[in-house]
């Protein structure tokens, strides 16, 4: 008997650590662009016990997780967190640059061989042409054809970046609140899509009206844009936040409207569990992954600014969404059998405001782009010698400058000496410079891991720390190295993770190929970081 009991004990045993070593079912990756690391500590204390609190009180939380180059920019931040790779290696640098032997601009994911499906002409032409490394999504469904990955976003840069070259890819079509993708990924959206776009669910948005979701005196900021301050009654606050920046009180037939209020993040999170149902994720042993991006944080964002209780009542009310998200996983897939993890493709920058005594400014780029052609045509004579001018990159002429006989590099030198002149430039560095030398730190090392030679423009500036790009009526933007735009919440959650703060240093490269390996994935072609050992610990070896 006693070593009958023996046997049956080491077969409970071994069966709890196979268990223990299987790979989830389903692994959740939750990005909320533009959330700073500081905001979620900051409002934890008006949330639910169930949204964000779930991720701090019961998760693995890395207290400094890092990007580590300048360009953080939405795009580049999605590609780094799906090939554990910088731009340096993933190419995605800007939005848009300039071919080197054609000068043409070409920009990041039109594509005019392909058509969107169920939108109007030209809209939804898009694919991951001009994406050149694989993305966790797509290492998965080629170790394992039996996975589902399915990735979903409300811009279509972003379901791409973040989607990668296979697998179920959608996004919103703003004109219609529909969701919609392009003939790259299917040769027709699946029935349950069309279904779902036909219902009209969305409808009820055409007269949706931002409302405060918290009494006033939880607010943690108190300065404001469009929130109405006014109140019939001493001590209350008028529930209403007016639409004056949008020209109008109500969303009044313009759908892209929601996509700056709350009901941007309620779009999303109702459509990834439509997603979850009819994908039938984490309904097998082969592990699925599903990627959700909340782009509307960052519409908000810039908007409004970080510190703005627009911002903060933003974040209250996708607190619920995530809450609700997190429930429903949970109840169709298995909490045992689920990973989740929050973070961010990047920060952002302060509120701008022309009264803070801290230093800060704008920083304008078409007046910078104009002088500085102006300059070359100085130098060098009548000519169209600027191209181009986007995310911190100038783009010079290069056709020209070998016709005219130029030296590039001196040309380029000229040009970065010249950009320093300019108020709010802290930088100015040469893409010669980035090629031919190497910078293992400081301001240098994060430019250059910004930098991809056949995409990255001639000379690359860096603005003050403070300092952002003027773009229309903006309060915050991002695309700089300073910590405000590189300090991230990194989160993991679920089947087998301790709940833990852990202050070392972490790099974003890092997270890529920790899920590979929850996911008993061979390591990712490009991946520069490693799997971060306070997660993959819990799952065993690959």
């Amino acid at each position: 008997m006693r070593k009958l009991l023996i046997l049956l004990c080491a077969a409970l045993a071994a069966t709890g650590a196979t268990a223990q070593n299987e790979p989830p079912r389903l692994v959740v990756n939750i990005v909320v662009s533009q959330m700073r690391y500081d905001l979620l500590n900051k409002l934890a204390a008006n949330f639910a016990d169930n949204g964000f609190n779930r991720f701090l009180n019961g998760g693995t939380s890395f207290a400094n997780a890092d990007y580590n180059y300048m360009m953080t920019t939405t795009p580049a931040g999605l590609a780094t967190l799906t090939t554990g790779a910088n731009p340096s290696t993933h190419g995605i640098s800007a939005m848009r640059w300039v071919d080197l032997t054609t000068a043409k601009i070409t920009t990041l994911i039109d594509d005019p061989n392909v058509n969107g499906l169920e939108c109007d002409a030209e809209i939804g032409r898009y694919s991951p042409r001009h994406l050149t490394t694989p993305t966790l999504g797509d290492h998965l469904l080629t170790a394992n054809p039996d996975s589902r990955s399915v990735t979903l976003a409300a811009d279509p840069t972003s379901a791409i970046v973040a989607g990668g070259f296979t697998g179920h890819v959608y996004w919103l079509d703003s004109t219609r609140c529909s969701w919609i993708s392009s003939g790259h990924y299917f040769d027709a959206l699946p029935q349950w899509v069309t279904r779902y776009n036909k219902n009209r669910v969305t409808d009820y948005l055409l007269n949706y009206q931002w409302t405060q979701s918290r009494p006033a005196s939880l607010y943690k900021n108190k300065t404001c844009t469009i929130f109405e301050q006014e109140s019939s009654e001493p001590g209350k606050l008028k529930k209403l936040f007016s639409f004056d920046f949008l020209r109008k009180h109500y969303v009044a037939r313009n759908f892209s409207r929601v996509l700056y209020t709350p009901a941007g993040n309620v779009l999303i999170g109702e459509f990834a569990k439509q997603a979850i149902i009819h994908e039938e994720l984490g309904k097998d042993n082969a592990t699925d992954l599903l990627t959700v991006v909340f782009d509307t944080p960052r519409y908000a964002g810039e908007l409004f600014g970080p510190e703005s209780m627009e911002v903060e009542d933003m974040y209250y009310q996708l607190d619920a969404v995530l809450a609700d998200l997190i429930d429903f996983i949970y109840t169709q897939a298995g909490a045992d059998n689920v990973v989740l993890m929050l973070t961010s493709d990047h920060g952002a920058s302060d509120t701008y405001d022309d009264n803070k005594k801290l230093p800060m400014g704008r920083f304008n780029a078409h007046q910078f782009l104009v002088i500085m052609n102006g300059f070359m045509n100085a130098q060098y004579g009548a000519g169209d010698w600027v191209i181009d001018y986007c995310d911190r990159q100038l783009f010079l002429n290069r056709p020209l400058m070998f016709s005219n006989n130029l030296n590039i590099e001196e040309v380029q030198t000229r040009v970065a000496a010249f950009a320093l002149q300019f108020r709010g430039v802290s930088h100015a560095i040469t893409s010669t410079a980035l090629q031919n030398s190497y910078f293992g730190d400081g301001y240098g090392e994060r430019i250059q891991n910004s930098f991809y030679p056949r995409r990255s423009g001639d000379v690359t500036i860096n603005l003050m720390p403070g300092w952002i790009e003027l773009e229309g009526n903006q309060l915050s933007r991002t695309g700089s190295m300073y910590r405000y735009d590189t300090h991230v919440p990194l989160i993991f959650l679920g089947k087998g993770i301790p709940a833990q703060c852990v202050s070392r240093p972490v790099t974003m490269t890092d997270v890529a190929p920790t899920l590979a390996h929850i996911m008993q994935l061979s390591p990712l072609i490009t991946a520069e970081g490693s799997p971060i050992a306070e997660i993959v610990e819990h799952f065993g070896n690959q």
